[in-house]
């Protein structure tokens, strides 16, 4: 996953829903903010401070990028060619444009699993800091992550280091996804949210669980076969799984329909 193109497969995912979107201004506009951040950074290699300077007035300050609570419900907040275009997305959506340019300049940039936010870690060998990009790139300290903690899961949650384990950038691209197949799931739009799981799929066609989901949304639809490819293809993947006998049942019935 070193290697993952994270804007790209991004992009792609984004010109799924939008026919006849041209990618190459999107790429432009990437390779602008790199180049940007990069001058404003100045020669040699940054340290820390300057890294997280340098990000924040151009992408933040700079080019406006940022949020607020009305992207939540926003299917296009979660799309990256209409983060770019308006510069207001969700949390995972703006860490993936950080994320990019500071792939380009070899500066260490990764995104965390915390629960109901997501939050980007900067570091190198002098240091590391947990940002909020949401909130203006908002350093993060642990009395500060601890409350965001309570907020999101309730006040008897306490923080764990699996709460900012490093995610890949796979992983981070199947997050912003999983915000659209959420919200159409939500709104009962079952086959958007199939097409969703589909193109997650895509990106990590391993992923036992989503083709559970693929099943279940699929049987929902009552798309039989679809369901039973999925279903079949989920158990083989992941034998032994929590949720294994529940599909193995739900696979009988829908082949039984099909015969």
């Amino acid at each position: 996953d070193g290697d993952f193109p994270i804007a790209a497969a991004a992009l792609h995912l984004a010109a799924a829903r939008l026919p006849g979107l041209n990618l190459g201004p999107y790429e432009r506009h990437l390779a602008r903010l790199t180049a940007e951040v990069a001058d404003y950074a100045g020669p040699g290699t940054p340290t820390l401070a300057g890294q997280y300077e340098a990000l924040i007035q151009v992408i933040d300050r700079r080019y406006g990028y940022g949020g607020n609570e009305s992207v939540f419900e926003d299917l296009d907040a979660a799309n990256l060619a209409r983060v770019i275009d308006t510069r207001r997305g969700l949390p995972v959506a703006l860490g993936i444009v950080y994320m990019e340019v500071c792939n380009r300049l070899g500066w260490s940039l990764v995104g965390l699993d915390f629960p109901g936010r997501f939050l980007v870690r900067l570091e190198d060998a002098g240091g590391r800091m947990i940002l909020d990009l949401f909130e203006g790139g908002r350093e993060l300290m642990p009395p500060d992550l601890r409350g965001m903690l309570k907020t999101m899961a309730g006040a008897d949650a306490e923080l764990h280091p699996r709460y900012l384990s490093e995610m890949t950038a796979r992983q981070v691209v199947l997050r912003l996804e999983d915000n659209i197949r959420v919200r159409q799931m939500q709104r009962g739009e079952l086959a958007d949210a199939a097409d969703t799981i589909s193109l997650m799929l895509l990106v990590a066609p391993d992923t036992g669980h989503l083709w559970r989901e693929a099943g279940i949304v699929n049987a929902r639809l009552d798309r039989v076969a679809r369901a039973v490819e999925a279903l079949e293809e989920y158990l083989k993947r992941a034998p032994g799984e929590e949720n294994g006998y529940e599909a193995s049942l739900l696979l009988q019935e829908l082949r039984a329909k099909l015969n």
